[in-house]
């Protein structure tokens, strides 16, 4: 094989790995749509924590594969009428621990042992909008914590079942999934090639 031969091939593996995306990025859903709403609970007081632990409540940060799916299931709801707003999305391992010491039930709180979607950048907490980003109604508020959460709970109002059906549906078809416990959690495809975070919100927009 000659030695052009081999640099060009070198070449040719240098340029398609440079365009194939980093699967294990971290984005700002908001750069790259605008229009999902992002109201952070656990940047308030108001949650089951009882106080704040994030120190921004309008920054979606996903891995870079979950972000683009996210943004695609927001859209196809935009042309019916809805939208996205986003409730909890990363969440380093500190906060984890923190949930786990309140609330140590693996139905509704990953063990940070073993850690969370979440800790991974690759899992969602999502509900329905309508087009002026009003919230619409759903089984449950967010972190309800009782069988009303459930993902296929059925005994509820026909416009709430109607609501998280037409959720689940737009997630589904970007490939996400969803847990039995709770209707608003969804877990990006692939988020097993994801390892575990750690890193503070604040981190993650200073290196931004």
């Amino acid at each position: 094989m000659s030695r052009n031969f081999s640099l060009s091939l070198l070449l040719l593996f240098i340029f398609f790995s440079c365009q194939r995306p980093d699967p294990l990025d971290l984005v700002d859903v908001c750069e790259m749509d605008s229009t999902i709403v992002v109201e952070l609970v656990y940047a308030t007081p108001d949650n089951f924590l009882g106080q704040a632990v994030y120190p921004v409540d309008d920054r979606c940060i996903l891995r870079r594969f979950a972000a683009e799916g996210l943004v695609r299931a927001h859209k196809s709801l935009r042309k019916q009428g809805y939208g996205l707003k986003v409730w909890d999305a990363y969440r380093p391992q500190s906060v984890q621990r923190k949930m786990w010491a309140i609330l140590p039930d693996s139905r509704y709180v990953a063990d940070p042992a073993k850690g969370s979607r979440h800790n991974r950048g690759a899992a969602v907490d999502v509900t329905l909008v309508d087009l002026q980003g009003q919230e619409v109604e759903m089984p449950t508020a967010f972190d309800d914590f009782s069988e009303k959460a459930a993902s296929e709970f059925a005994d509820l109002p026909e416009t709430a079942l109607r609501h998280r059906a037409l959720l689940q549906q737009a997630m589904r078809a970007q490939g996400f999934t969803t847990i039995s416990s709770e209707w608003w959690h969804f877990d990006a495809p692939g988020w097993q090639a994801c390892e575990l975070l750690d890193l503070s919100l604040q981190e993650i927009i200073l290196e931004d």
